[in-house]
């Protein structure tokens, strides 16, 4: 089931935080940023990856860090043209072939949860109401929770149904007036 949040994703209780990058990204601005500051390891190994296999846009990359947290990295902008430039715009045919991806780790991997941002409209430029579409279509039937990120807050912990240890389902509810063998 998917769920709109609002908070700071890096707070988020989900077992996978997936992202929107470019192939070769060097991580400087948004969502990337933050996550090369937390995890400066990150940013490393993807370089690495992709001096070796050369990923090309509409790939997904994973990395699992510490405390068993999982980034993936799903590339949807376009590659720099040169070391020098920053990654171009994402790509709708880019963002529908990574987010197939992403729903193939998903299963594959039996992850539990996912947070991901409004994926590509930032950095990547493209619309939400274009994006938003296509992740119900790839996303919207799987039996995990999904927690999209539609407004960052930055340091405030969202309210994951489900995960959340405030307002969560897991949450025993009490009656004013009852004790817990009335009920």
């Amino acid at each position: 089931m998917i769920h709109e949040v609002k908070g700071d994703i890096l707070l988020s209780h989900a077992q996978v935080i997936a992202h929107a990058i470019a192939p070769h990204d060097r991580f400087e601005q948004g969502l990337a940023l933050s996550l090369r500051e937390q995890w400066p390891a990150l940013v490393r190994d993807y370089h690495h990856f992709c001096h070796a296999m050369q990923p090309k846009s509409g790939d997904a990359w994973v990395w699992s860090g510490a405390m068993s947290k999982h980034i993936i990295n799903l590339l949807v902008n376009e590659a720099p043209r040169s070391k020098e430039e920053r990654p171009g715009r994402a790509r709708t045919e880019h963002v529908d072939r990574a987010l197939r991806e992403l729903r193939h780790l998903l299963e594959s991997e039996r992850f539990a949860s996912l947070a991901l941002p409004r994926l590509a409209t930032g950095a990547g430029g493209l619309d939400w109401h274009v994006v938003r579409p296509l992740i119900e279509y790839h996303l919207g039937e799987l039996a995990l929770p999904i927690y999209i990120y539609i407004h960052y807050e930055k340091g405030r912990q969202a309210i994951e149904p489900g995960l959340s240890h405030d307002g969560g389902s897991n949450k025993k509810k009490h009656f004013a007036g009852r004790n817990d063998r009335d009920l």
